[in-house]
């Protein structure tokens, strides 16, 4: 049997560490990748759901050309801390943003990174 993919849409890892919850309030316990993934998660995710909701949202309202959802969510799974550090982040996807842009998401970012702390 093979399964078929009916979607793919990316997730950030807030989402799943949220799906990863409702899961084990589901089965009241995760198997054992799962836990270690939702252990991990929680040591590295300091944006609480309702924040990654107004940081998205944000984000996707700066309506930067060619920036897709796929990329806002690898910003908001590593939160740089700076407009160089989101310039490596970019440099792994073929996409040329402004340096007015970068700087407006790094502005975003830092704004929402100060509130996680």
């Amino acid at each position: 049997m093979n399964p078929k993919i009916l979607s793919e849409e990316p997730i950030s890892s807030v989402q799943l560490k949220e799906e990863l919850k409702n899961i084990k309030k589901r089965d009241t316990e995760l198997n054992f990748n799962a836990n270690k993934t939702f252990e991990y998660l929680s040591e590295l995710t300091t944006l609480k759901e309702e924040d990654f909701d107004k940081l998205f949202k944000e984000l996707s309202k700066l309506e930067i050309p060619r920036l897709k959802e796929l990329h806002i969510h690898k910003i908001i799974d590593l939160m740089p801390e700076s407009a160089d550090e989101l310039k490596v982040i970019l440099q792994g996807y073929t996409i040329t943003i402004s340096k007015e842009n970068i700087q407006s998401i790094a502005d975003v970012i830092k704004k929402y990174k100060e509130k996680a702390k």
